[in-house]
């Protein structure tokens, strides 16, 4: 089994594309579709943000009975903040996209990204969408994936092949994401598609446990979207027949392997980003206290900018430990940059330390490692740097 960077982009029965509806004020792809040929199976994490988008109120309901066909996601407009205007387009989108493939509107999923308060112009959709359906070919995956993409540098793709029952079985995620991200749950949307045979409760957990430790261990700057969502459909054409033990453990970690490559993705295209840094916590009290730490210091404004700044100031890191609400003592706190220890029981290491250590973070990629000798817990959050661009990328996103 192995993550495959070179293959196309395809699964067995699905077929997708993409269109430019207008919704974007600046053109270009912006609606896209990717449909099952038969029914799937379905499974869906979402935001955690209390004002939940219209679309994630609709997917949440029709993926509940487990079984899906397709998912339409539109680019250029959140639908989030728009009262019961927006929550009835989201629901007329999917009714829309139910009519032109012939099938029932609780079989399709919905997202959207973009500007948050604006209404979405659903005679955009309806104008679109005969043109879109019957274009959908297996080669449209990437063009659905441009279609979602917002503030993105670059497009996110990852795939995974395996065996089940002896069949051979694919496994391809696609993600936006670059700013408005700290899953619990990122703005970020993810898609991912397989053509093993997998039971709806099995699918629910491998997506949930995955979740937890790929995209629930990013940030880039603390802001958890309203529109949030994660969906996997899997339509069972591998034909793998009913999986042993053995079979989904294999299937649960390909599946947290996609997620986990595009959650890496999208830290390194956080906006304006110039380093990925994993911070890493160990010898916390509890793993409640060793993932706060890790996020507290991971989404510090004063710690990112140090590191876009190169500068191991480590005072700002104890000072993020010490507000983070933590089981933690100052004398007990080592820390490393890379393999450089700048922190000893609290004290500075000295000059010459803090200058190899400003070394290592002239890299694209290093990690912090936090010690705090409090209990045998550990957890990491992986972050990037906060620069200038990032600043300039939000302050002009609307205008």
């Amino acid at each position: 089994m192995r993550i495959v960077e070179d293959a196309g982009y395809m699964v067995r029965g699905f077929r997708a594309g993409a269109a430019a509806a207008g919704i974007k004020k600046r053109g270009g792809l912006d609606l896209a579709i990717i449909f099952s040929e038969r029914e799937a199976v379905g499974a869906g994490v979402f935001t955690t943000n209390k004002v939940k988008a219209a679309p994630v109120l609709v997917s949440q309901e029709n993926v509940r009975n487990g079984r899906v066909r397709v998912i339409v996601a539109n680019s250029g407009n959140a639908n989030a903040c728009t009262g019961r205007e927006g929550l009835a387009n989201s629901k007329r989108t999917a009714e829309l996209v139910a009519q032109e493939l012939g099938i029932d509107p609780t079989e399709v999923l919905v997202a959207s990204t973009g500007v948050i308060g604006a209404q979405l112009d659903i005679s955009l959709i309806s104008r679109s969408l005969k043109s879109l359906v019957q274009g959908l070919s297996p080669e449209g995956i990437p063009r659905a994936l441009e279609a979602i993409m917002t503030t993105d540098s670059f497009p996110k793709m990852a795939q995974f092949e395996g065996r089940a029952g002896g069949m051979p079985y694919r496994i391809v995620g696609i993600a936006k994401g670059a700013g408005m991200i700290m899953p619990q749950m990122a703005t970020m949307l993810c898609f991912i598609l397989t053509d093993i045979q997998v039971g709806a409760g099995e699918l629910k957990k491998a997506l949930s446990s995955g979740v937890e430790k790929t995209f629930n261990r990013i940030t880039v700057d603390g802001d958890t979207s309203t529109n949030d969502t994660v969906l996997v459909m899997a339509n069972g054409m591998a034909g793998n027949g009913r999986m042993d033990f053995q079979d989904y453990e294999a299937f649960s970690k390909g599946l947290t392997e996609v997620m986990g490559k595009l959650a890496a993705m999208i830290v390194k295209d956080g906006e304006g980003a110039t380093k990925v840094i994993e911070v890493r916590i160990r010898g916390a009290a509890s793993s409640a206290d060793a993932i706060a730490a890790a996020r507290t210091v991971a989404n510090s404004t004063l710690v990112k900018t140090a590191f876009y700044g190169q500068d191991p100031n480590w005072g700002r890191i104890m000072a993020a430990l010490g507000r983070s609400g933590i089981k933690m003592k100052e004398e007990d706190v080592d820390i490393w940059v890379d393999d450089v220890k700048i922190v000893d029981s609290g004290v500075g290491t000295g000059f010459d330390r803090e200058k190899d250590a400003a070394e290592r973070m002239k890299q694209k990629e290093f990690s912090v490692t936090i010690e705090l000798k409090q209990g045998e817990h550990e957890d990491r959050v992986t972050t990037c740097d906060l620069t200038h661009d990032y600043v300039t990328i939000n302050a002009e996103y609307r205008t």
